[in-house]
């Protein structure tokens, strides 16, 4: 499984690593006691049940039972084999692993191999569209638009922006070439299969190319603007939805962004990929983008690992400040602490830069709006305080949004709300109060009726049978002492585990042992390549044990084990005597009825 990379090199950087350090850069850390809690990022939730461990160098989650040290996270969380991972972690330490021209080098995780050759693809025309751009004449005048556009070459390399040839099928003849499967790459939405004579030609042509990165920074999609636009062609075509792109799930520049959002404490939404861009040249650099959709919950749930808190930067227009709302009222349901930057003279960012220059655009960015200041000048639009209509229905909806926050905070709006008004306090609060029973009568019916609008995070977790308890002991026993497998082996039963997950552990801890002179269960948890079977050792390697009567513990185990065995061996013959008398197989039930008494007599012995 390791390949060439020595096994002291492993564990140098297993030891020199801080796994806090690493996950932090992926999911928003929290320290409460000894140890660090956030939301886990293998599985959705609402309270934080993923502990890391610095002590120990391990992370361990109580909702899912994921854990590991750095190197298995790293191997889970960007779905890379082991030796990806720990070259991985070597180059933050400044320690270089080749795994070039080596039988080291496998595919990455859960990618089939159609999906792991799409990604090929992609990287190959970014590549090709890239060089294009920076060394050809054809791409001369592209170069040129981005850089009056504000772009530098270092925007240019950094994005790995490029140029498409205005020609119909220039890359996918490269891509056949280059040996490429073209109806394969055709389901990426790369190129397009004609359907007269099932040829091919390239989707992007005569288009500035910007490369779509997933959360790990493999390119999987395309957005290309034209240069010269015209009727009959839109302004940005952008690759379609795909084996390896899903809209729903893409945050743009979330690969890039990530340390930087961790640094500052937040990030910044925007509504597409060119605001991000034209964000980050003004030296921002914590902005993210949905790719042509709505705020979706894969989305939030992305950020919510990340961050606490979401400044949400949408155009100045109606359509932009409608669509901040919703994304606003979506966040703020997660629990995230959500402001609202709003640009005037209904300017995207990129408009606003260009028009009034990065420190204007930097003061509106560090002033945001609170929620609810927003809502109400939400609220306020298109409304004349001259009709009685329009104030009620302005009062109703401030009304609306007040219901759950904090004391203070309510009496501020409220006392703004009077003001604005001409209204009351006491008549708001009346009226408040009446909204708010209503609210409570209307979650209460939900819980009753079962209804789905009520959420209640609750973790349902797995009760542990005498069985399964006695199976993860004798296992941690195992982990933590090789003479204990020997013992086993050298036994009458050398093959104690009732369930198929603990007998697939237990063939590869034999395996493992065969291989290292000590125990060390991280180690092990390296080279297993089943998500499942990592859960079941971190599990026995955290559960208690007592090594002080480390020996009786086993015992017990085995023979609890054993007892099990032969319990359901004794279900199994009594099910099969039964249908050995109902088809009247009188000699046949005779000899079943004779094991079931064996089998009671060596479960007595026991």
């Amino acid at each position: 499984m390791t390949g060439k990379i020595p096994e002291e090199l492993i564990e140098q950087i297993r030891s020199q690593i801080d796994i806090v350090d690493v996950i932090s850069e992926y999911v928003q850390l929290t320290k409460r006691g000894r140890n660090w809690f956030g939301l886990c990022p293998f599985h959705g939730e609402n309270t934080p049940s993923f502990s890391v461990t610095q002590e120990k160098q391990i992370f361990h989650c109580f909702g899912c039972g994921a854990g590991g040290n750095a190197i298995t996270f790293i191997m889970d969380i960007e779905n890379i084999p082991f030796v990806n991972a720990v070259a991985k972690l070597g180059n933050r330490l400044g320690i270089h692993i080749d795994l070039q021209n080596d039988s080291m080098q496998k595919s990455a995780g859960n990618y089939s191999k159609s999906e792991e050759n799409m990604l090929n693809a992609h990287e190959f025309a970014a590549e090709f569209y890239h060089h294009l751009l920076m060394n050809t004449e054809d791409g001369e005048e592209a170069l040129n638009y981005l850089l009056k556009r504000g772009f530098t070459k270092e925007d240019i390399e950094t994005n790995g922006i490029g140029w498409s040839l205005t020609s119909w099928d220039t890359l996918s003849i490269l891509l056949k070439r280059e040996g490429y499967d073209l109806e394969e790459i055709a389901e990426s939405g790369l190129i397009i299969k004609r359907e007269n004579d099932s040829s091919f030609f390239d989707r992007f042509r005569g288009r500035i190319m910007f490369p779509i990165r997933d959360e790990l920074g493999k390119i999987i999609a395309f957005s290309g603007r034209i240069l010269h636009q015209t009727e009959n062609e839109a302004k940005y075509l952008n690759s379609p939805e795909s084996p390896i792109f899903h809209k729903s799930e893409v945050l743009f520049n979330l690969d890039k962004a990530r340390s930087s959002i961790r640094k500052t404490g937040q990030a910044i939404l925007m509504e597409g990929f060119m605001d991000v861009l034209a964000t980050n040249q003004t030296g921002v650099f914590n902005a993210v983008a949905t790719m042509g959709t709505s705020l979706t919950p894969q989305h939030i749930t992305k950020l919510k690992r990340l961050v606490e808190k979401i400044i949400i930067c949408y155009d100045g227009d109606n359509a932009g400040l409608e669509g901040a709302k919703r994304a606003a009222e979506k966040l703020q349901a997660e629990n995230l602490k959500v402001e609202v930057a709003v640009l005037p003279d209904k300017l995207d960012p990129d408009e606003y830069i260009r028009k009034y220059g990065p420190e204007s655009y930097k003061t509106i960015l560090d002033k945001p709006q609170s929620f609810m200041a927003f809502s109400m000048m939400h609220a306020r639009r298109n409304k004349n305080f001259q009709f009685e209509n329009d104030i009620l229905q302005y009062v109703q909806e401030v009304l609306e949004q007040l219901v759950g926050v904090s004391p203070i905070e309510r009496e501020l709006y409220i006392k703004q709300l009077a003001s604005e008004t001409n209204i009351s306090v006491d008549a708001i609060y009346t009226q408040f109060r009446k909204l708010e029973a209503e609210r409570a009568k209307t979650v209460k019916r939900n819980i009753q009726k079962g209804g789905q609008t009520v959420h209640i995070d609750v973790k349902q977790k797995k009760i542990l049978t005498a069985t399964d308890r006695a199976e993860r002991l004798l296992l941690s026993h195992m982990l933590y002492n090789a003479d204990v497998v020997d013992q086993i082996l050298n036994s009458t039963n050398p093959q104690p585990f009732v369930h198929d997950e603990y007998v697939a552990v237990f063939v590869r801890l034999i395996g493992f042992y065969e291989e290292h002179d000590t125990a060390d269960y991280q180690r092990f948890l390296e080279i297993l390549d089943d998500n499942e079977l990592r859960k079941i050792v971190m599990e026995a390697a955290i559960s208690e044990r007592d090594p002080e009567h480390a020996e009786a513990e086993i015992s017990d185990c085995i023979k609890h084990l054993q007892k099990h065995g032969i319990k359901t061996e004794i279900n199994k013959l009594t099910h099969e005597f039964q249908e050995a008398e109902k088809m009247h197989e009188h000699q046949r039930a005779r000899e079943i009825v004779q094991q079931i008494i064996d089998l009671r007599k060596s479960l007595s012995a026991i």
